[in-house]
């Protein structure tokens, strides 16, 4: 490395005609840069000239860190390697190398742009994030001089318009000034003046309030060059501007506060490729680069003779139109990627701020620019256009996502538009489930709703919002209910004591040590185990006591831990010489390849002990048989829907399953007929379910194989049905069957299911639906309860068709009965298809119902005063002359 240095030193210290030439050079090459050739630039050179491994963007929706709202940066898909729990079985975890370009978005949480995006020229809710990130492998040296080369051979950036910083140090945290870094600058040929100290709140890093943490150093660009700008430098103005920041992860910030080194450090780099773009392509403003001017046209072209863009910023921008154009085309880039990473405008978290940006660029383009309804979905083409020409959108956005986001866009903007607030269209009837959809993905107030309709003479139904708000409180606090369940979280340094220690990860392949007998019962056999550490109070001890609650960590275990969308296991364990005395398992989770059981101990554990584990039979059995069902649902929807169908998510208990998938509109009842009997015919089928594991390469290669966004291991678990992974990968006719990678429990053949039955399916936001089924005995009950209502509609019908001259008070009883009967059929479980067709009728009913009491309440008013005496006390008192009544 010292070698490459020294190259690099030479190369850096040009005499001024070289530099005036390399400036011509840079000149040339500015119409050359296209945004496609910068990204790929990047990436061959650190994958052809540095042995680099290019790995695709992650979706911008964080896979399982419900810290973060979106992935914000780079490093966020790195995260378990950081932290030292990626799994060991992963490809992940032999990461040593790496680079990609990551889809961000900084919008909520603590990275915000959203207020300011459209005021100025740079700032982005969606950006683009090149990377390059070393685990373990290279570190300040290597980084700084790659980085350098990059920037001045490649790109050809003139030298003495770049300035970098570094740390300065912090006497109150004890953090030593970082002079090898200045030192390793200066190496490569910077002049002094151009290498500056600034402190922590400029030059060093952190995640988070805990975890991985250290100096970095930043390198800034001059755009006017011929001058010395260090005072510039980190402070906020347009004229020098940080293109790219190198991270030394060097310690780990723990609870109390206080920084530890960590055992093996890394290097996390990024550089934002619209910043780039403005220096290679000669541009000062962001939105003049070719990641923008193809989308500004668009925008141009659908308004309604808005002036073109033309960059004003400020007092300078008459009406604020440069503004609306910029806000637009940041926003429906992120709109776009976010729809098509499966995050839909909502009522929380990331939806919650995804629908602020809709509302932000709805209002821009229609109240600033003019926009006709649909312009936004009109632009989403335009974009994928863009977007997915480059690499940063290799695989979780394709095209056919992007059409999502365009039906997505336009399905709204066909229902609302913003001028001077917010006008309701095509609202046939007022319902509560209309209402709800408005207030919780739209945004819409409900007290706003009650004054639009009341305008039309319409009213929401108060109490089925009420009901819907309930329900979704119910499933959030569920959602965060298992959250807090999980709350013995491993810390990093502990963690990082267990490796150190030698302690091997957790053998948890006898989890799937479990046969079907003859009589078509399952036999789990028990585990023994050694406990190798045990984890109290965020640290390891060798002993907890009687009441402890603690997690434990053993050499292997039959308890599956939650993953997957299935849920842990249950039961509990027995010690040696302890037989009587039970320790129930309360959660079970991973931690870098660790299996953590969490307990309340119920006497004296030590590590060393040795242990029985005893799953619940039961609880395991039924978490099976759901997950087995959720695989064959998803073929079957797969098969009856289309190709289009994706899984958006799911989660399987031992009561039923939940399973979200992308879908244009709510299933109708044939269609849910329909996907029963689909399911229902292969439980008939009694197909094998067989299990095999087989090199991620090789697994991808199967036809029709269904994945969800999530880091595999390798070898990867295949889950089919009917028909085995091998003979899928050597037979060239692809069969049709449900062929998933998958770590869960499954049944060993589909029988085992008994019975299915979709009892809930609704869209949660436009374009994702919610299926949520029941199986076995659950499944013949829910089909016994609809009958019995069934049976009490039919009866109920009979009743009010029958009874042609009823009295007020049986009408209003029969509408009472028919209001009691909707209310049954709403809240039982009862098979959805059935559920729409009853309460069809049911409508019907409350109709005739209705009808038939105003018409016996207006005979009733009639008959209390006879309309003939009426008339003829009025006629006496007026007589009817030319000039109108005159009363005498």
């Amino acid at each position: 490395m010292a070698a490459c240095v020294r190259a690099l030193r030479g190369c850096a210290r040009l005499p001024v005609s070289a530099s005036s030439r390399r400036c011509s050079a840079l000149s040339r090459a500015r119409g050359q840069y296209t945004s496609q050739k910068v990204r790929r630039t990047f990436i061959e050179f650190f994958t052809e000239q540095h042995r680099h491994r290019a790995v695709p963007s992650a979706p911008v929706r964080p896979r399982g860190d419900p810290s973060l709202l979106f992935v914000n940066a780079g490093m966020n898909q790195f995260k378990p390697i950081l932290l030292g729990c990626a799994d060991p079985r992963s490809e992940m975890a032999s990461y040593q190398r790496v680079v990609n370009s990551q889809k961000c978005v900084r919008a909520g949480g603590k990275h915000n742009d959203l207020d300011d995006v459209g005021r100025d020229v740079y700032h982005h809710t969606f950006f683009e994030m090149l990377g390059n990130w070393s685990f373990g492998d290279y570190f300040k040296v290597e980084a700084c001089a790659m980085a350098w080369h990059l920037l001045t051979e490649v790109y050809e950036i003139p030298a003495e318009r770049l300035y970098v910083s570094y740390f300065s140090g912090d006497a109150a945290s004890g953090l030593p000034a970082d002079e090898e870094t200045r030192h390793i600058w200066l190496s490569l040929g910077l002049r002094p003046d151009h290498v500056l100290p600034f402190g922590m709140k400029d030059n060093f890093w952190e995640m988070g309030e805990t975890g991985p943490c250290g100096p970095c150093t930043e390198i800034h660009y001059d755009h006017v060059g011929t001058r010395n700008a260090a005072a510039l430098v980190n402070a906020d103005s347009p004229d020098v501007v940080e293109i790219w920041n190198l991270v030394f992860m060097q310690y780990n910030r723990e609870g109390d506060g206080g920084l530890r080194a960590l055992p093996q450090c890394s290097v996390d780099t990024g550089m934002g490729l619209e910043r780039l773009l403005t220096v290679l392509q000669g541009k000062r403003s962001n939105y003049d680069t070719d990641l923008f001017t193809p989308l500004l046209s668009a925008i141009h072209q659908v308004t309604r003779g808005a002036p073109a863009y033309s960059g004003r910023t400020e007092q300078t921008d008459a009406g604020r139109v440069d503004m609306a154009y910029r806000v637009v085309a940041d926003h429906v880039r992120t709109l776009s990627v976010c729809i098509a990473d499966g995050v839909y405008p909502g009522m929380t978290g990331a939806e919650l701020v995804l629908r602020r940006i809709l509302r932000r660029a709805v209002r821009f383009s229609t109240e600033v620019l003019h926009a006709p309804e649909g312009a936004l979905a009109s632009l989403v083409p335009t974009v994928a256009h863009i977007l997915v020409s480059g690499v940063s959108v290799p695989q979780s956005s394709h095209p056919v996502q992007f059409t999502v986001a365009t039906r997505w866009l336009l399905a709204i903007c066909k229902c609302i538009q913003i001028n001077s607030g917010f006008k309701l269209y095509c609202w046939s009837r007022s319902t509560a489930a209309v209402a709800w959809s408005l207030h919780r993905n739209l945004g819409f107030p409900l007290d706003l709703i009650d004054l639009m309709l009341e305008e039309r003479n319409m009213a929401v139904d108060k109490h089925g919002v009420e009901q819907l708000a309930a329900e979704q409180e119910q499933l959030q606090s569920q959602s965060e209910g298992g959250a807090e369940e999980r709350g013995l979280h491993m810390d990093l340094q502990s963690l990082a004591e267990l490796q150190s220690r030698g302690v091997p990860h957790t053998n948890d392949s006898p989890k799937y040590s479990y046969s079907l007998q003859h009589n078509g019962t399952y036999v789990f056999s028990p585990c023994r185990a050694s406990v190798l550490a045990l984890y109290c109070n965020q640290s390891l001890v060798s002993e907890v006591s009687e009441g402890q609650r603690c997690g434990m960590v053993l050499d292997q275990t039959c308890f599956y831990a939650e993953q997957g969308g299935q849920m842990h296991d249950q039961g509990y364990f027995t010690k040696d010489g302890l037989q009587d005395v039970l320790f129930p398992v309360e959660c079970v989770r991973l931690a870098g390849g660790y299996v953590v059981h969490e307990i309340t101990a119920a006497e004296t554990l030590r590590t060393g002990d040795q242990i029985q584990l005893h799953v619940d039979e039961t609880q395991r059995l039924a978490c099976m048989v759901k997950h087995t069902a959720t695989h064959v649902l998803n073929f079957a929807l797969r098969e009856l829907l289309g190709s289009g169908v994706v899984q958006r998510g799911s989660h399987v208990t031992a009561d039923r399953l939940r399973f979200d998938f992308s879908y244009k509109a709510s299933l109708n009842v044939s269609q849910l007929q329909e996907v029963e009997r689909m399911v229902q015919d292969i439980i008939h089928q009694n197909d094998v379910v067989h299990m095999q594991e087989v090199p991620l390469a090789r697994a991808n290669q199967i036809a029709g194989l269904r994945t969800v966004d999530e880091v595999y291991p390798d070898p990867v678990r295949v889950v089919s049905v009917g028909v085995a992974a091998s003979e899928l990968l050597s037979n060239q006719k692809h069969k049709h069957t449900s062929v998933e990678l998958c770590c869960g429990t499954h049944l060993l053949q589909t029988g085992g299911i008994g019975d299915f039955v979709i009892v809930s399916e609704r869209q949660m936001v436009k374009g994702i639906s919610r299926i949520i089924a029941v199986t076995g005995e659950d499944a013949k009950q829910a089909r016994e309860a609809g009958q019995v209502l069934l049976q009490e509609v039919e009866a109920l019908t009979a009743r009010i068709a029958t009874d042609h001259t009823p009295s007020l008070a049986t009408a209003q009883r029969l509408s009472k009965e028919v209001g009691l009967l909707t209310d049954a059929v709403e809240s039982t479980p009862i098979p959805q298809w059935q559920r729409r067709d009853l309460q069809t009728r049911l409508k019907a009913l409350q109709r005739s119902s209705n009808t038939t009491i105003r018409k016996l309440e207006m005979k009733e008013v009639v008959d209390t005063v006879p309309l003939a005496s009426t008339l003829d006390s009025h006629v006496s008192h007026f007589r009817i002359c030319s000039h109108g009544p005159t009363l005498y």
